[in-house]
């Protein structure tokens, strides 16, 4: 990592999905998936998905913003899950599923609460969007077996109807962001 990396953490739903897009954007760092801003620490995923636990599934997203900005970050992250659903993504229930912008700095938050209000302004969604705006909170990276899971899965059930169709969806909107890609 370089003294100029930041930090920014996301529930989208499942992290394995989450995951999987973002270790393909240019810039990012380091992705690691982990549980956050709920009560439980060192919080397992069993745990997590008792839903007892109050934790979100997240992504830590370290970044180059020289590479990346955040803003782009948070467009992906708004195209690659329903930001409109309270509590869940698709059939992925509870509230550890929930849509959340973990901040760590004062401009994190004001960004992500402008963004949020241009596309409510703009009726992005057609919905409300429900994602939360908090300081970071007790996070916690998960089990070693649900890092890279899609990169060691890419076949699992799970992984072709949920996160492919993501990271297609990230790879055609966001192409010039792919890692690889011409900047």
């Amino acid at each position: 990592m370089n003294s100029s990396s930041e930090v920014i953490v996301l529930g989208g739903g499942c992290f394995w999905c989450t995951e999987a897009v973002y270790v393909q954007v240019r810039g990012v760092l380091d992705v690691e998936s982990g549980y956050s801003n709920g009560q439980a620490e060192r919080p397992s995923y069993d745990a997590v998905c008792s839903g007892l636990t109050g934790c979100c599934e997240v992504v830590r997203l370290t970044y180059d913003p020289a590479q990346v900005s955040l803003r782009q970050l948070l467009e992906i992250f708004f195209l690659i899950h329903d930001p409109t659903q309270l509590n869940r993504q698709g059939h992925d229930v509870g509230t550890q599923y929930r849509s959340g912008i973990y901040f760590s700095t004062p401009a994190q938050k004001a960004l992500a609460d402008d963004l949020i209000r241009e596309m409510s302004q703009d009726k992005v969604f057609g919905a409300p969007i429900v994602t939360e705006v908090l300081a970071l909170a007790d996070y916690w990276p998960a089990e070693d077996y649900h890092q890279d899971f899609f990169a060691r899965n890419p076949t699992q059930g799970y992984c072709l109807a949920v996160a492919a169709p993501k990271v297609s969806k990230f790879r055609k909107t966001f192409a010039s962001l792919v890692k690889g890609a011409d900047a």
